[in-house]
Order: structure tokens, then C-alpha cells, then sequence
């Protein structure tokens, strides 16, 4: 099993088409700016809630790597469809794209 490293220019047609959007880095992180319609869920939490984790779902981090290691491990788990948000909110803010600020949407 594998997963797909997508640019921040391809997110909006991945969520155009059903994918969800998970943001893995620590809940301090995530409040101070996510990307809009990510849900939180800490890579630091994620062994034993695998199930709260659909097919077809964007993996982010700040900048791409805990969320590569959460693709790795959930993909090794069985799941299928995921994505690794190349470059992060990093990339993400470097292209004049707006974050969220507070919990979850």
C-alpha cells in the first residue's frame, strides 16, 4: 500500500471531489492557522483512531513531512486513497492562500 504527494494547486479539485482534508500536527499548531475545512487530528493520536481516517483523505502537516509519516503508517494499516500535502501549510501560506485560525471547522 502507498500514498500520493499532491501540490497545494491540486487541493481544491481533490476536495472538489469528496477528499477530506486532516491536519496532523499538534492541536497548539492547528489553532494558531490550518487550511480551511481541515480537521485536526495530532499525528502524536493517530495509532488507534485509524478509523476516523476515510478513503480518499489529504494528509497536512506545516510541512509535509509528519504528514508523509502518517500516510506511510496509515497506508501500511490498509488504507487506501491518501495524500501527503506536499510543502505543508508552509506552501500553502507562501502562495498567498489564507488559514484558518481556531479548533476544528
Amino acid at each position: 500500500m502507498t500514498y500520493q504527494d499532491i501540490f497545494t494547486t491540486e487541493l481544491e479539485g481533490k476536495t472538489r471531489h469528496g477528499a477530506g482534508l486532516i491536519d496532523v500536527r499538534e492541536r497548539e499548531e492547528y489553532a494558531a492557522g490550518h487550511i480551511p475545512g481541515a480537521a485536526n487530528l495530532p499525528l502524536s493520536e493517530l495509532v488507534g483512531r485509524e478509523d476516523d481516517i476515510g478513503p480518499d483523505t489529504v494528509l497536512i502537516c506545516a510541512s509535509g513531512h509528519r504528514s508523509s509519516q502518517a500516510a506511510a503508517y496509515l497506508a501500511a494499516q490498509g488504507k487506501t486513497g491518501l495524500m501527503n500535502l506536499s510543502g505543508g501549510t508552509a506552501a500553502w501560506r507562501r502562495e498567498g492562500r489564507a488559514l484558518t485560525q481556531g479548533d476544528q471547522p
